[in-house]
């Protein structure tokens, strides 16, 4: 924890997931999201998302795994919460845009656990913490 008068080092700029076609995960959470192209680098191996805030960020990897979760092998890593105002009509968007529901659902009334088109976990939530 960062005390008052000890200044943070940084701010968060962007969150990164690797991927085989950053173009087309870009293309899938720019969607999502309605977060438009901010970066794009010369040879695609990078896109990012931003409205100037947090920037989503999309990077090659071309040994890319997919997660397994919630089975062993391929931990999930990191995934998002994205915040939604009804559950059914958010998973159904997501999924015409090329999310897949996950088998595995945890708590299916608070979280709905879907599928990037390159196979990253990530929830749609009603669940705002407040």
């Amino acid at each position: 924890m960062t005390s008052p008068a000890q200044p943070p080092v940084g701010r968060l700029a962007s969150i990164s997931l690797d991927c085989p076609d950053p173009s087309v995960l870009a293309d899938f959470y720019g969607a999502l999201l309605g977060l438009p192209r901010a970066y794009v680098s010369p040879d695609g191996g990078v896109v990012s998302l931003s409205e100037g805030g947090v920037a989503l960020t999309m990077m090659r990897a071309t040994d890319h795994v997919p997660p397994t979760w919630p089975a062993p092998g391929q931990q999930q890593q990191l995934h998002l919460d994205v915040l939604v105002t009804d559950l059914g009509p958010a998973v159904e968007q997501a999924v015409a845009l090329g999310a897949r529901q996950a088998e595995h659902q945890p708590a299916p009334n608070a979280w709905r656990v879907l599928l990037d088109p390159a196979g990253h976990p990530f929830c749609l939530t009603t669940v705002t913490g407040d």
